[in-house]
């Protein structure tokens, strides 16, 4: 239960680490209680007792998470899913085979990769369009067949970005809607929503949950319209959710979202500006450099910051770049991005073949260490 009814007059930082003022009804405990249950008992009338009857729909666990996602995101409803994956496919099969769709050639590599291979076959009419283009994305619209422009901003791993406003209109104009991966920006720092979007997408695994233990995805709405319908029924009927403790560490990361996110902003700010120039390297892309191709729309749509992840790219090609990542100390090699902890990874490795990304390209998802060790540790791994 909540505590009062003043989240409305709250803001993020504080609905965020009060998780909406929720207390545990039983023992007024000031952390939310897990409900592990799988059925609920019905009423002498046979009526579900506060909407709950089967867990795969109604859980109180994940509607306390839900509730907070709609709240930081200014929407209307969120649902929780398995994964990033599952939530960003379960809208693209809530559309209708032969619907149109245009999508940036750069973007999360599992999402791509299966827009290509199971999204075509299905019957998806896919077109890539370059990253952060909106006269591409206008010109790759077909007003009446587009159904949905997906953009993805930052777009990993190369950190062009979108601007949401003119990518909603264009979408908007020819009868298309328009859905954001915002899994890097996050809503402390954009809020794709208020600025046109029909759809925003985490994969909650990263920065919402922040300490690299949940495999998570959310999608939220600004509307109860006939998509959100389908996605909420298709969450059902392919039962794409996740566990009720997964939901609560989930809750649980997002109550110091605000403080890991400004501090990762901070420090990749730091070290995209220490590197910047550095004769090792071939380029650093972040868009909080003013160099920054995108850096004028970032500053516009992003507030407090502008994303805890960046990519360098090392002089010397793939060889130099892999000795680089095999070289750090404080830096983790890993795959993912957003966790306390800080990791390198060689995408062209992780990818694989039809990778698009510059195999030079080291991608650093800065956590929430000492700034000073993290430059130290790049400074003697780039020494090598």
């Amino acid at each position: 239960m909540a505590r009062n009814n003043d989240n409305d007059r709250r803001r993020p930082p504080t609905l965020a680490a009060q998780a909406m003022g929720w207390l545990d009804p039983a023992s007024n405990g000031v952390i939310p209680a897990i409900q592990p249950s799988t059925t609920y008992a019905r009423d002498e009338n046979y009526e579900k007792v506060g909407g709950h009857g089967y867990t795969r729909d109604e859980n109180p666990t994940y509607e306390q998470t839900e509730a907070l996602l709609t709240a930081l995101e200014e929407g209307h409803a969120a649902l929780l899913f398995s994964s990033g994956m599952a939530a960003a496919t379960t809208a693209l099969l809530a559309l209708s085979p032969g619907d149109h769709i245009v999508a940036p050639t750069v973007m999360y590599f599992g999402l791509r990769k299966w827009l290509h291979e199971v999204g075509s076959h299905w019957g998806l009419d896919v077109e890539f369009v370059p990253p952060g283009d909106i006269a591409a994305i206008a010109a790759a619209v077909r007003p009446g067949s587009t159904k949905l422009v997906w953009i993805e901003t930052p777009c990993n791993p190369t950190w062009e970005i979108t601007d949401i406003a003119a990518a909603a209109e264009v979408a908007h104009r020819a009868g298309a809607k328009l859905a954001v991966d915002s899994t890097v920006a996050t809503p402390v720092l954009t809020r794709p929503l208020t600025l046109g979007a029909d759809l925003v997408m985490h994969s909650a695994t990263k920065f919402l949950n922040g300490h690299s233990d949940v495999l998570a995805g959310v999608l939220v709405t600004p509307r109860d319209d006939d998509w959100w319908q389908r996605i909420h029924s298709l969450r059902h009927q392919n039962g794409a959710v996740l566990g009720p403790f997964e939901a609560w560490l989930l809750l649980r990361g997002m109550r110091t979202l605000y403080l890991r996110v400004a501090r990762s902003c901070e420090s990749a700010l730091t070290i995209a500006r220490h590197f910047e120039g550095d004769r090792r390297l071939v380029d650093v892309l972040y868009p909080g450099l003013p160099g920054h191709r995108g850096h004028d729309v970032a500053e516009a749509q992003m507030t407090d910051g502008f994303g805890g992840v960046l990519s360098i790219r090392v002089a010397g090609g793939a060889q130099a770049a892999l000795a680089v990542a095999k070289a750090v100390r404080v830096f983790v090699p890993a795959t993912s991005l957003g966790g306390v902890e800080s990791l390198i990874e060689h995408r062209a490795t992780a990818e694989g073949e039809a990778s698009p990304v510059p195999v030079d390209l080291l991608r650093l998802s800065v956590g929430i260490e000492d700034t000073g060790d993290l430059i130290t540790d790049l400074d003697q791994a780039l020494g090598t």
